[in-house]
C-alpha cells in the first residue's frame, strides 16, 4: 500500500513538473515577483527570487532528462549552405506532409556548366565567390520553406516544400526562373563573368522509389542529362535517365580493366584536301570496343576517364596507336602525310609531356612534323595556364603541328593563338551543319576563313556530313575537311583498304573530268597537202 501511495505521489509530481516546464508560465514571473514584494516586502521578494529557480530545477530533475537540443546540420564552407543530408531531410518532410495533406513536392538540381574550365580561368577565390553568390541568388528566388543545399562540385539541390500544385508545368517554370537567376552575370574584379547552367528536376509523384534520397538521385540524373544536352538545357526525370546513369556507373567500374586489356583503341577518320581530294592526314579518335555493347564513342566514357584520373593513360594509348599507324602506313607505301591526336588539359598540364612525345617520335623513327596535336579552344582561352603554354610551345618547337580544335566555341584571343603557336584552326561542327542551305552559317564560316587567312593559318572543317556542305566549304576556301561525308572513324585494319578505294575514285573522277583528246587531222584525198 505504501508502495502504491509512493507511486501515486511520484506521478503527481511528474504532472506538476511537466506543468511547471510549460514555457507560457514564464509570462507570469514578473507579476509573481511584484506581488511578493507588494504583500510581503523585501523578504518575500528574496524568497520568491530563490524559490522560482529552485522549483524549475526540481521540475527538471523530476521530469527526467530534457529533450536533446536540435543539432544544426553541417554547412558548406564555401557557400554557407547546408549539404546533401539537409536536402534529403527536407524532401522526406515534404513527402510525408504531402501524403497526409494531398499536397505535392519536387526536387531540382542546378549545375553550373564547364565548372572545371571556369575554375581554371578565374581561380579558386573568384570561383568560390561565384558559387556563394549563386547560392544566395537561389535562396532569394524561393519561398521561406524551400531548402537550397550544396552538392558536389558546382551543383545545387532545391527541395520544394509541399504545395498545392507541383505539376510538370509549374516546376518547369520554377526551373526556368532559377536558371535565369543563377546565370545572371557576375562582376569579378572589374570583369564580367558569364556562366551557364543546366537544370534537372523530378516531381515527387514520379520518383523511382519512395523517400527523399531517391527523389534527389532522380533529379541529379535529370540534371546530368540536361548537362549532356547543352549548358542551358532543362530536363525532367524519366525512367530511361536512371537506366543511363546505371549504365555509366557500370562502365566506370569496367574502365581501368578495359584500358589494361587493350579494348580502348584509336579509330581513324581521314582528312582530305578540298583542292585535290587527296588524303592529307587522319585523326585518331578513342573508341571502346565493348564485348556486350559494341563500339562506344568517347562521349560514353570520357567523363569516367576524367573522374578516375585516367586521362594520361588514355592519351598514351591513343598516341602509341597513332604513331604505330603512321609507321605501318609508311611500310605499306601508303604515304599518309600526318596523324592528329587530341590532348586533354590534364595531359597538357604535365611539364614532361613534350619530352615524352619527342622520345616516342624517335622510337618510331618519325619526323615531328608528321604528328599534329589538337588542343581545345577552351584550353587555349584560359589565362594563367603557364605549364600548359610551356608544354604546347615545347611541342611547337619540337616541330609538331598545332591545331586549335572546336574553333568558334571557346573565345580564344589572338594573343593566345600566337602564344600557343597554332598553325591550323578546326572549324567546329556547329558552324558546318546546314552550311549549304543556311545563309547565316555561310556568313559565319566566311568570317572564320577570312580571319584564318589574315593570320596565316590553315583550316579544316569537322563534322562535314553531306556532299553539299563539302562543296560549299570548298567554294568558300576551307583547306581541308573531315566528317561522315568523307568517311566514318574506322579501325586501323580498315584504313589501307579505304585509302586504296578513295584513290581509285579520285583517279576515275580525273579520267571522267579530263577533256577529250583532239581528233587526228585527216589527210586530203590523194595524199596531197592542201596547197598541193
Amino acid at each position: 500500500m505504501a508502495r502504491g501511495a509512493g507511486q501515486g505521489l511520484a506521478a503527481r509530481l511528474q504532472r506538476v513538473a511537466g506543468f511547471a516546464r510549460r514555457p507560457e508560465l514564464l509570462a507570469f514571473l514578473p507579476a509573481a515577483t511584484l506581488a511578493a514584494f507588494w504583500y510581503g516586502g523585501e523578504g518575500a521578494l528574496v524568497v520568491t527570487a530563490f524559490l522560482v529557480p529552485a522549483a524549475y530545477a526540481l521540475a527538471g530533475i523530476l521530469g527526467g532528462p530534457a529533450a536533446p537540443a536540435l543539432r544544426p546540420s553541417p554547412r558548406d564552407g564555401t557557400t554557407g549552405l547546408p549539404l546533401r543530408e539537409a536536402a534529403v531531410a527536407a524532401l522526406d518532410r515534404a513527402l510525408a506532409e504531402g501524403a497526409a495533406s494531398g499536397r505535392a513536392t519536387a526536387c531540382l538540381v542546378l549545375c553550373l556548366a564547364e565548372a572545371d574550365d571556369l575554375l581554371a580561368r578565374q581561380g579558386h577565390a573568384a570561383f568560390a565567390r561565384i558559387l556563394r553568390r549563386t547560392g544566395e541568388r537561389l535562396e532569394s528566388a524561393l519561398r521561406r520553406g524551400d531548402c537550397v543545399a550544396r552538392l558536389d562540385g558546382a551543383a545545387f539541390a532545391v527541395a520544394l516544400a509541399a504545395v498545392a500544385r507541383a505539376d510538370l508545368e509549374a516546376v518547369l517554370q520554377i526551373a526556368a526562373r532559377l536558371q535565369a537567376t543563377a546565370t545572371e552575370p557576375h562582376a569579378i574584379d572589374a570583369a564580367t563573368v558569364h556562366v551557364d547552367a543546366a537544370v534537372g528536376f523530378c516531381l515527387g509523384a514520379r520518383a523511382p522509389a519512395p523517400g527523399g534520397a531517391a527523389l534527389l538521385a532522380a533529379a541529379e540524373a535529370a540534371a546530368d542529362a540536361a548537362r549532356r544536352h547543352g549548358p542551358g538545357a532543362i530536363r525532367a526525370f524519366t525512367p530511361e535517365m536512371a537506366a543511363a546513369t546505371r549504365s555509366r556507373s557500370e562502365l566506370r567500374a569496367e574502365l581501368a580493366r578495359a584500358l589494361d586489356e587493350g579494348r580502348i583503341v584509336p579509330f581513324f577518320q581521314p582528312q582530305v584536301s578540298t583542292d585535290t581530294g587527296e588524303v592529307t592526314g587522319f585523326e585518331a579518335l578513342a573508341r571502346w570496343v565493348h564485348p556486350a555493347r559494341g563500339i562506344l564513342p568517347p562521349g560514353d566514357f570520357l567523363d569516367a576517364v576524367l573522374a578516375e584520373g585516367l586521362s594520361e593513360r588514355l592519351g598514351e594509348i591513343v598516341l602509341f596507336g597513332a604513331l604505330g599507324a603512321l609507321r605501318a602506313w609508311d611500310m605499306a607505301g601508303l604515304a599518309v602525310p600526318a596523324v592528329a591526336v587530341n590532348l586533354a588539359a590534364e595531359e597538357l598540364a604535365n611539364p614532361r609531356l613534350a619530352a615524352r612525345i619527342g622520345w616516342e617520335l624517335d622510337r618510331f623513327d618519325l619526323a615531328p612534323g608528321r604528328l599534329t596535336v589538337e588542343i581545345l579552344e577552351t584550353v587555349a582561352a584560359r589565362s594563367g595556364e603557364d605549364v600548359v603554354v610551356q608544354t604546347v610551345a615545347g611541342l611547337a618547337r619540337l616541330g609538331c603541328g598545332i591545331d586549335l580544335d572546336d574553333f568558334g566555341t571557346g573565345q580564344a584571343s589572338i594573343g593566345a593563338i600566337r602564344r600557343f603557336g597554332v598553325g591550323r584552326i578546326k572549324i567546329d561542327r556547329s558552324f558546318v551543319a546546314r552550311l549549304d542551305v543556311d545563309p547565316e552559317q555561310q556568313r559565319l564560316v566566311t568570317a572564320i576563313l577570312s580571319f584564318a587567312e589574315r593570320m596565316g593559318l590553315g583550316t579544316v572543317a569537322e563534322g562535314v556530313e553531306t556532299a553539299g556542305e563539302h562543296a560549299r566549304l570548298a567554294e568558300l576556301g576551307c583547306g581541308h575537311v573531315q566528317g561522315y561525308a568523307i568517311a566514318r572513324p574506322m579501325p586501323f585494319e580498315e584504313t589501307a583498304g579505304w585509302i586504296a578505294a578513295h584513290r581509285a575514285r579520285l583517279a576515275a573522277g580525273a579520267r571522267l573530268a579530263a577533256p577529250p583528246a583532239p581528233a587526228p587531222a585527216r589527210r586530203p584525198a590523194g595524199g596531197r597537202g592542201a596547197g598541193a
